[in-house]
């Protein structure tokens, strides 16, 4: 079970971008990486597509290793530890160890 996914809130915390947040727009579980709103920016040289338009200097967020991210628990809003619990139907469900939340 992944414990970052998709639109989950995150805190970095180490690189060039350390004690930032943002939402997770991508996961990558083969490679561990995942890719954050508005951080760890790159720009990309993009070439013109149709004829008569003009190349550009994109900027896109780069992907960052999921270790270097921590999940910002929603109720308690500080970044914490998860863990999974098994729930009476047999689903998991990832839990902060704080305060005890599920998080959806």
């Amino acid at each position: 079970m992944e414990k970052i996914k998709k639109n989950d809130l995150v805190k970095v915390l180490s690189g060039k971008d350390r004690g930032k947040s943002g939402r997770v727009l991508k996961v990558l579980p083969k490679d561990n990486l995942v890719v954050v709103e508005g951080l760890n920016i790159r720009k990309r040289h993009r070439r013109p597509k149709r004829q008569g338009e003009k190349g550009q200097v994109v900027q896109v967020p780069s992907p960052i290793h999921i270790s270097n991210a921590m999940l910002i628990c929603p109720s308690c809003s500080k970044p914490q530890r998860t863990k999974s619990v098994l729930d009476d139907k047999g689903h998991r469900t990832r839990v902060c160890r704080k305060c005890g939340a599920k998080i959806p």
